[in-house]
């Protein structure tokens, strides 16, 4: 049995590491799969990982998390939180010592990256190993065996940052393969890389579970999923429900959810009265948001930028009809507009507003739109996604 090894920053909460967790599980009954992570943010991972499936941590966890912790609040610009923290952390203690050490630890964490990653690299056995951040990929690059199958993973959208796209591009030049998760990300990515030994493959994201059944789509409930963070747009998710519950006040909005924006959508909340009327669930695991989206009747995105937009999937694989914007690219790929949801044109507010109100009005068409939400979530299915990876592992002639 060949192994593959997945090289992550951390199994935190987020896109990229479900989405990790979810390739590792599908591959665990074929391969010995090992995820090589380089931070322990927390005592387990977010996400439920097959037991077959080792997880290896490569930098000193409780440092890294007192640090990411600190990141956080100043981010937030929290500071006495932060000043607190320390406090009690170091200053109280009288670990000044201790405290210089640490901070000295995360000033050159960029480094130690480095330094853990090139060791794990040049003393694994693994076959195959995956990349999933550009700067992992330069690494996999330089210091994989020669005998290593070198793949990258991209799950971020560049969005017009051309120097971004640049930086993914010179990163992925040496690998072997290159997977990127929409099919306009492959074919940008492609025409770039075509004249390097790299080979770009198309390979969407899956759909770990399918739900043991649809929501009835008949309880007054509106629900979006998503980390709370400037650009998967909840800010303005609020200004639209704000004006639609002038009409319709008696459908309530659930964001699920946790992040840098939440004391924003906090203060937005209690400055509009929706206090009765919105409610932010923070975090929650998968059994809780199945249970959610089964009591719900409308999905809402209002991302402004998605490389693909598992939500979505996640979503529509429970019936729901979905309306997002068409700045969050992932999504255009995923809704075909006006038969399994809704794609609104330039952020327009007034249009997004305007296909709540139909959905809300017209339970038909609700129903309607459901129903092929259901049937576009199983193109997703782990069987199928699944194939898709075996047919690449099995090209790079490193699979038995």
């Amino acid at each position: 049995m060949k192994k593959v090894a997945i090289l992550s920053l951390h199994l935190g909460y987020g896109g990229i590491e479900k989405s990790i967790v979810a390739l590792a599980n599908i591959l665990a009954p074929k391969y010995k799969v090992e995820i090589a992570c380089i931070y322990k943010l927390q005592e387990s991972c977010a996400f439920e990982v097959d037991e077959r499936v080792k997880i290896k941590y490569l930098i000193n966890s409780d440092i890294a998390k007192r640090l990411e912790n600190y990141k956080v609040l100043l981010k937030k610009k929290q500071f006495k939180k932060l000043m607190s923290k320390l406090n009690e952390d170091y200053f109280k203690k009288l670990k000044f010592i201790t405290f210089f050490k640490d901070t000295t630890y995360g000033l050159s964490m960029y480094e130690r990256r480095k330094k853990v990653i090139k060791k794990y690299l040049r003393s694994t056995n693994a076959d195959i190993v995956i990349s999933t951040r550009t700067f992992l990929n330069e690494l996999l690059s330089n210091y994989a065996k020669a005998s290593t199958v070198k793949i990258g993973w991209e799950h971020n959208h560049y969005h017009n940052d051309m120097k971004y796209a640049i930086d993914v591009v010179r990163s992925a030049k040496k690998l072997d393969y290159f997977v990127l998760v929409s099919d306009n990300l492959y074919k940008f990515y492609n025409e770039k890389l075509k004249d390097t030994q790299c080979r770009c493959v198309f390979i969407p994201n899956v759909l770990d579970k399918m739900p043991e059944k649809t929501a009835k789509l008949q309880t007054k409930r509106l629900v979006s999923v998503g980390r709370l963070s400037k650009e998967k747009g909840q800010m303005d998710l609020l200004k639209i429900y704000n004006l639609l519950s002038k009409d319709y006040g008696d459908w309530h909005l659930d964001i699920v959810g946790d992040g840098a924006e939440r004391e924003n959508l906090e203060d937005y909340i209690k400055t509009h009265n929706l206090k009765d009327k919105v409610t932010l669930h923070g975090f929650r695991g998968r059994d809780y948001i199945d249970n959610l989206l089964d009591d719900s009747s409308i999905y809402l995105m209002t991302s402004f930028t998605e490389s693909f937009g598992i939500v979505l999937i996640e979503a529509m694989s429970h019936g729901l009809p979905c309306i997002a914007f068409d700045s969050a690219e992932g999504a255009c790929e995923i809704i075909n507009s006006g038969k399994d949801g809704y794609l609104i044109k330039n952020r327009n507010y007034q249009a997004y507003i305007k296909k709540i109100e139909d959905l809300i009005e017209k339970k038909e068409e609700r129903i309607r739109v459901g129903k092929e939400a259901f049937k576009t979530s199983q193109k997703y299915t782990s069987d199928k996604v699944g194939k898709q990876w075996y047919q690449l592992l099995e090209k790079s002639g490193k699979s038995e």
